[in-house]
């Protein structure tokens, strides 16, 4: 007997497909117990951050938390960057560290305006065309320190070829409510400091000041310096946000000189005969940096990160004489103001995960800008016809005006090839400028140079495992020379007529290509 169609089958089967459905409702109302489920997590310190981000250069870069060279002595900038691999840092018994990076600046003596290296304070250059002051840099103040080693400054708009250095400062999120140190060693040497900060709603400070005393190792080489160190940040939404900067020093140091080798196995803690004769010194009577940083995270992806910082570094130097025994007062007044902007945006290029960044920086010297040589002691110059002249301490033997500009345009591209594997690219378009002229004894001689160079950069790198990275690439670097380099001429004899133009050399910009690095 064939089967019935469905619409005829029996009566009991429509009753028990009603009794399923029924149990399955009943079922469905019991509850559900579950499993319990814990998610934690830590969040990420500004130092390990920053470590993760300059993972993403493929070369060679340091981050030094401050918080583990504050277990011991903080005296200056070498502290700071000792045991870094590829830096030298070392100070001459004061503040003027001598830094290089694979050899740059390598003939730069310590004390002076540094040369080879590119130095930043919170993303913003301190590095000037007459090179970087380093009274500033007091090492207390900030709570990390970030290296980028030769061509690897290149997203920091660095034109050294020993790369940049960025001291980032403490903030209201990173410094203690009350901070209270004080520092005491060998030759006379002390430190004190006082800070605090905190965050309060959408605003947060940080302030902090700071002295300084040591006696020096060798006679004549005492120092002491004080200074101020401050900002105010403030959340204007979840989405914007400003930091306003100061910073303000003074320092003192007296100048023992340079030893004979005989004297440095003798006596090593002499100071050179002449250096005493003239009471060498070198002061900087207030040095002055006032910075704004605004940051805009437009959506997601892109962010948008500005900055202008105005920087007035006076100094007051008698530290050696002249060959024919003259002995001069130099004081230069330098002040130069720097702008930066920072375009960065991630996003997908041929399919591929990408990240791009466009960036501007340029830093300009301002024509109050001057320099001038006094007689430091009564001095007699020989005229090439007639007789010897006496000067006495105080004359005004020559004026003169350093000036210059540096102005980079850079992009850099990030582009992930296959997981883990990325390609790293960018060009920088950069124009320098340097104008100096001998202002007094007066004359028409002037130096006023403009030139435009490039910087490309390729590189690769892989992320072998959490822990190993290998990377390389090919890069240009490119450092123009100081405006202070450019000009020099001995102070005038006796003129009698219209002195004659002071001797110089045209300095070029010092192209470098590294590789693997």
């Amino acid at each position: 007997m064939l089967p019935l169609p469905f619409a005829r089958q029996p009566a009991h089967f429509t009753l028990l497909a009603l009794a399923c459905l029924s149990g399955h409702s009943a079922f469905a109302e019991e509850p559900m117990q579950l499993d319990s489920l814990q998610v934690s997590g830590v969040q990420m310190s500004a130092v390990e951050a920053a470590s993760e981000e300059l993972k993403r250069v493929p070369g060679a870069t340091n981050v030094v938390d401050m918080a583990k060279v504050e277990q011991g002595r903080v005296a200056g900038v070498a502290d700071v960057l000792a045991y870094q691999p590829g830096v030298y840092a070392q100070s001459p018994g004061n503040e003027g560290v001598k830094i290089s990076v694979r050899g740059s600046g390598i003939n730069r003596g310590p004390g002076s305006h540094a040369s080879g290296t590119h130095i930043l304070l919170d993303g913003l250059p301190l590095t000037g065309s007459g090179g970087t002051p380093y009274e500033l840099l007091e090492p207390l103040w900030i709570s990390r320190a970030e290296v980028l080693r030769g061509a690897n400054g290149f997203d920091r708009g660095s034109l050294a070829l020993g790369g940049a250095v960025d001291y980032i400062t403490h903030t209201g999120y990173t410094a203690p409510k009350l901070q209270l140190r004080y520092e005491t060693g060998s030759y006379g040497y002390q430190k004190r400091n006082i800070a605090s900060g905190q965050v309060l709603g959408d605003f947060d400070y940080y302030l902090a000041l700071t002295d300084s005393h040591t006696d020096g190792y060798q006679d004549h080489a005492s120092g002491k310096g004080k200074g101020v160190a401050a900002n105010v940040g403030y959340r204007l939404n979840e989405n914007l946000e400003t930091r306003f900067y100061l910073r303000y020093r003074e320092t003192e140091h007296e100048v023992p000189g340079r030893l004979t080798k005989a004297q440095i196995e003798h006596d090593p803690r002499a100071a050179a005969a002449n250096n005493l004769r003239i009471d060498a010194y070198r002061d900087q009577p207030g040095s002055t940096w006032l910075a704004n940083k605004t940051t805009w995270r437009i959506d997601d992806d892109s962010t948008l990160v500005a900055g202008l910082a105005y920087h007035h570094y006076p100094m007051d130097i008698v530290e050696n004489s002249s060959p024919n025994g003259n002995t001069y007062r130099v004081r230069v007044d330098y002040s130069d103001v720097s702008g930066t902007l920072n375009y960065n945006r991630r996003h997908t290029l041929f399919g591929l995960n990408s990240s791009t960044t466009i960036g501007w920086r340029t830093t300009a010297n301002l024509p109050s800008s001057k320099s001038k040589e006094n007689a430091a002691l009564p001095i007699t110059v020989t005229p090439a016809v007639g007789a010897p002249v006496s000067y006495p301490a105080g004359t005004l033997m020559r004026a003169y005006e350093h000036l210059g500009s540096d102005t980079v345009l850079h992009i850099g591209n990030e582009l992930e090839l296959t997981p883990d594997l990325w390609l790293t690219s960018g060009l920088a378009l950069i124009h320098t400028r340097r104008e100096v002229q001998v202002t007094w004894p007066a004359n028409d001689d002037k130096l006023d140079e403009s030139t435009w160079d490039y910087a490309p950069r390729i590189g690769l790198r892989y992320q072998l495992n959490p822990d190993v990275q290998l990377f390389g690439n090919i890069s240009r670097s490119v450092e123009p020379p100081h405006a202070w380099s450019m000009l020099w001429g001995a102070p005038p004899s006796a003129w009698t007529t219209r002195p004659p133009p002071p001797s110089r050399s045209a300095g070029a910009a010092i192209p470098h290509w590294a590789s693997g690095s």
